[in-house]
């Protein structure tokens, strides 16, 4: 399967995430936000020094992002059990209450073009995709 980047203007296609989300791990839609903005936060690894500070304020945001119709999700190449570690660790990670997804494929990271293949990791990025599915920013 040859796997291709989606570029502004695109379509996603329907996603299913695998997440950590209302403390549990399940598997959302992006057809379940069909009608929101979706962020998309990528962001190389849980346990790390700079990603809590990033996180944390993006969880401070939350609120605000949601009035305005958008969901956030952030995303690592690490599992849904890791992102339950650090969230049961750490009480800057406690505060998330978007969901977190679990791409230990990297197939996300690689549709969005932050995939770092040597690494198996994720570089920082973020998109904004509109209610219609249309990848903006």
């Amino acid at each position: 399967m040859e796997l291709t980047h989606i570029t502004i203007g695109d379509t996603i296609p329907e996603l299913d995430l695998k997440c950590f989300y209302q403390n549990k791990e399940v598997t959302l839609s992006t057809n379940d936000y069909a009608d929101k903005w979706k962020v998309f936060f990528f962001y190389p690894a849980d346990f790390t020094f700079v990603c809590p500070t990033e996180l944390e304020e993006l969880a401070g945001l939350y609120a605000d992002f949601q009035k305005e119709g958008a969901e956030i999700f952030s995303v690592s190449t690490d599992t849904v059990f890791v992102h339950k570690a650090w969230h049961d660790h750490s009480p800057s990670i406690a505060k998330i209450q978007f969901p977190m997804v679990a791409d230990p494929t990297g197939e996300l990271a690689h549709l969005f073009g932050v995939y770092i293949s040597d690494e198996g990791l994720a570089r920082r990025g973020t998109f904004i995709v509109n209610p219609e599915g249309k990848l903006v920013a």
